[in-house]
C-alpha cells in the first residue's frame, strides 16, 4: 500500500531558535488519512449541497460514473438510485466487481479494473481513486456485489473496514450496489439538493441514449440524446431547427438564438466538463473554418460563433483531466495513437456539418443571416467601443466606483472560486462593505442611482450608458465573460421597495447582454441581517422572522430588537460578520426550460393583466419593526 509522507515544521514565531529536524518531524499517512486530510484534491470543494459542484455531488457522480462505464461497456440499461435523508444507494446491472477484489477495489489505491484498458477502454474515471474517496469520506460505505450466482458485501466507516461479509448464495441480477452516508464532520450540516441531483442525472441520459436512470422512483431517460438536452438547455427560441451529427466518439448538436454570447455544454467520456478544456477549444475553431469554407467567406469569429449554443460530446481513450473533480479535458489527442484534438474535430466538422449544410439550405441560410446580423451590429457598435473604452479608462483612473481586489487569479493564472464583486447602491452601503471586506479577493462597484431598464434595448446601450460600460469594464466582459475577473457577481442592495427595484434592473442587464454569465452561475444576490436581537452579553443577527422569535426566545426577557432598513445602517464592523466566512449568497438560477426573452418579456415589458395578477398573489406583506424596539 502507497503511504504519503509530510515533512512538518515548527517555526518560532520570532525566529529565534532553529528550528530541529528529526525523525520526529516525518509523519506517514495511509490512503485513507491523507484523502481525510486534504479531501480537496479529490473532490473540489466541501461545501454543504447549496452548489451543483459541491463535494456531495462529487462523490454522488463517482459511484454513478462506474455504473455509466458499465452500460458503456454493454452491460446493464438500468441503474436505481434512492437519495433519502443523506443516505444513498446506486445499483448497477454490470458485470459486478470480481468477488475476490470487492474490499480491494474500494480500499486499496492504484486498485481497479480501470487500469486495465482490454476492460474499460474509454472510460472517465481512470485514476482508480474515485470510489476510495468516497469510502474514506462517508460515515457509513458499504459495497455488494453480485455475480456468478454469489453475493459479496463488507461495510466502512470513514474507509476503515468494520464488517467483512462472508461470501453467500444469492438469486439477485448480478451488478454493484453501493450505499453510502457522506461524513458530517467533513461536510457540515449537508444536504442533498434534487434539483442538482437531476440536472446530473439527466446529462447521464443524454450521453447514453437507451439508459433508464430510476431516481428515487422517477424514471429519467433521454431517446433523441443530445438534441433533448440541447432544447432543454435553450433559454430563446431557436432559429433553425437543432443539427444534430453523429461519428465515431464523437456526436454534436447546435443552433443559434438571438441572444448575445456562446454557449457551450461539452462532455467527455460521458462526463460533463463544466470548464471546458481542449475538445471545446478545437470545437470552436474548427466550426469557424467550416462556416467559413462552407460560405467561401472569412467571416470576423465574433460574429460565427454569436448566439451559438452547442453540446459536445466525445469518446478518449484514457483521457487527461486538470483536475480530479474532471470539470476541464487537459489531453491533447483522442487516444495514445490517436490525431490530435484539433485535426479530429477539423475533419469530423469539415465533413459532416459541411454535408448537412448542404443537404439543408433553409438551415443554411439562417446561419448566413445570424453572422451578418452580428457583423452588422459590430460595426455599428466600432465607433462607440472605441470611445466608450476611453471613457471607462478615464473614469478608472478618476473616480472610485470601483474599489478592486488584489487578488484574481491562482499560481496557474485561473480565475480564484472566492472572487467576488459587490454591487452596491449609495455611499453608506459601498463605504460599509469597502471597509468590510477581504481586500485581497472582495471588490466593490458604486452605482450612481438607479441603472436604466434595458429591456428590449440592442448592445449599444451598454457603451453609451456610463454605469453599463463601467459594470462591463470593471467585468472585463465585453469579449465575453471567459475574461471575467470575479467568479461571483454580487447584488447588494436593501431589502427595500428601491433595492428589489435596482436588484431587477441589475438582473436584467445581466440576462439581456451577458446570460452566459447568469447561466454558469456567476450571479448571486447578498442576504444580509433583517434584524438584531440582543442584551447586554449576547447579539444575534437575523435573516428572518423565524430566526428573529428563535433569538428571542434564547434571550428571553426583554432584549433590544433592531430593523435594518438598509445596507447603510449596518456599521463595518458588523458587515464583516455578513461577507467573510458566514457570507450568505442565494444564486440568481433562471429555469432552463424557461426563455430568457419570455421572462423578461413578463416581468420588464408593459404592465399585463398576468403580470399584475401574478404581483398581487405572491405579494407579501411583513411587519416593519422600528429601530431599537424593546420586546415584541
Amino acid at each position: 500500500m502507497k503511504s504519503y509522507f509530510y515533512a512538518i515544521f515548527r517555526v518560532n514565531e520570532r525566529m529565534a531558535q532553529e528550528v530541529e529536524y528529526t525523525d520526529d518531524n516525518i509523519k506517514s499517512l495511509d490512503w485513507k488519512e491523507h484523502i481525510r486530510m486534504r479531501p480537496g484534491m479529490y473532490i473540489g470543494k466541501l461545501g454543504d449541497g447549496a452548489s451543483y459542484d459541491d463535494g456531495i455531488y462529487i462523490l454522488l457522480k463517482e459511484i454513478i460514473d462506474n455504473s455509466i462505464d458499465e452500460f458503456v461497456m454493454g452491460n446493464g440499461k438500468t441503474i436505481d438510485i434512492t437519495i433519502k435523508d443523506g443516505l444513498v444507494k446506486v445499483r448497477d446491472y454490470g458485470r459486478g466487481i470480481p468477488l475476490t477484489k470487492v474490499i480491494d477495489c474500494v480500499s486499496k489505491i492504484n486498485t481497479g479494473g480501470k487500469y486495465d484498458s482490454r476492460a474499460f477502454k474509454k472510460s472517465v474515471g481512470l485514476n482508480g481513486v474515485g470510489t476510495k474517496a468516497v469510502n474514506a469520506l462517508s460515515q457509513y460505505f458499504k459495497v455488494e456485489s453480485i455475480r456468478d450466482g454469489k453475493l459479496k458485501r463488507a461495510e466502512f466507516d470513514k474507509g476503515e473496514l468494520i464488517d467483512d461479509h462472508q461470501l453467500e448464495d444469492s438469486t439477485q441480477r448480478k451488478g454493484t450496489k453501493i450505499t453510502f452516508r457522506p461524513d458530517e464532520t467533513v461536510f457540515n450540516a449537508y444536504g442533498y439538493k434534487m434539483q442538482h441531483v437531476e440536472e446530473l442525472l439527466w446529462n447521464y441520459a443524454y450521453l447514453n441514449r437507451g439508459l433508464t436512470i430510476n431516481l428515487n422512483g422517477q424514471k429519467i431517460f433521454s431517446e433523441n440524446g443530445l438534441t433533448d438536452l440541447l432544447k432543454k438547455k435553450l433559454s430563446e427560441e431557436p432559429l433553425y431547427p437543432v443539427i444534430h451529427i453523429e461519428g465515431d466518439d464523437i456526436e454534436v448538436a447546435v443552433t443559434h438564438t438571438q441572444s448575445y454570447g456562446e454557449n457551450y455544454y461539452s462532455f467527455v467520456n460521458g462526463q460533463y466538463t463544466s470548464q471546458g478544456g481542449t475538445h471545446q477549444n478545437a470545437f470552436r475553431e474548427a466550426y469557424v473554418k467550416t462556416i467559413r469554407d462552407h460560405f467561401g467567406k472569412n467571416f470576423d469569429t465574433v460574429d460565427v460563433r454569436s448566439g451559438i449554443v452547442t453540446a459536445v460530446s466525445i469518446k478518449v481513450m484514457e483521457p487527461v483531466f486538470e483536475s480530479q473533480t474532471k470539470t476541464k479535458l487537459g489531453s491533447d489527442k483522442i487516444g495514445p495513437e490517436g490525431p490530435t484534438m484539433r485535426s479530429f474535430m477539423n475533419e469530423f466538422l469539415s465533413t459532416k456539418l459541411d454535408n448537412y449544410l448542404h443537404r439543408n439550405q433553409e438551415t443554411a441560410q439562417a446561419i448566413l443571416k445570424r453572422i451578418q446580423q452580428a457583423e452588422r451590429e459590430r460595426k455599428d457598435l466600432a465607433g462607440i467601443k472605441k470611445l466608450a473604452k476611453d471613457r471607462a479608462k478615464k473614469a478608472s483612473l478618476h473616480n472610485k466606483k470601483l474599489r478592486d481586489c488584489k487578488v484574481h487569479f491562482n499560481s496557474k493564472h485561473e480565475l480564484r472560486n472566492d472572487t467576488m464583486l459587490f454591487i452596491t447602491e449609495g455611499d453608506s452601503a459601498s463605504g460599509s462593505i469597502t471597509k468590510a471586506r477581504n481586500v485581497k479577493t472582495q471588490a466593490v462597484f458604486s452605482l450612481k442611482g438607479k441603472p436604466l431598464n434595458s429591456f428590449g434595448l440592442t448592445k449599444k446601450i451598454v457603451y453609451e450608458n456610463e454605469e453599463f460600460n463601467l459594470l462591463q469594464s470593471a467585468l472585463n466582459i465585453e469579449d465575453g465573460i471567459e475574461n471575467l475577473r470575479y467568479n461571483k457577481i454580487v447584488l447588494a442592495t436593501d431589502a427595500d421597495v428601491d433595492g428589489m427595484h435596482i436588484r431587477l434592473l441589475l438582473i436584467t442587464f445581466f440576462l439581456q447582454f451577458f446570460p452566459d454569465l447568469v447561466k454558469k452561475g456567476h450571479l448571486y444576490i447578498l442576504e444580509t441581517p433583517l434584524f438584531r436581537v440582543r442584551n447586554k452579553k449576547q447579539t444575534y443577527y437575523c435573516y428572518s422572522d423565524e430566526e428573529r422569535n428563535e433569538a428571542i426566545r434564547n434571550l428571553k426577557g426583554k432584549p433590544e430588537i433592531t430593523r435594518f432598513k438598509g445596507l447603510g445602517e449596518i456599521s463595518p464592523d458588523e458587515f464583516s460578520g455578513f461577507i467573510r466566512e458566514d457570507i450568505r449568497l442565494e444564486p440568481v438560477v433562471v429555469d432552463a426550460d424557461t426563455p430568457i426573452s419570455k421572462l423578461l418579456t413578463f416581468f420588464m415589458g408593459k404592465n399585463t393583466p398576468d403580470r399584475q395578477k401574478f404581483i398581487i398573489e405572491n405579494l407579501r406583506v411583513e411587519e416593519v419593526l422600528e429601530e431599537n424596539t424593546v420586546g415584541l
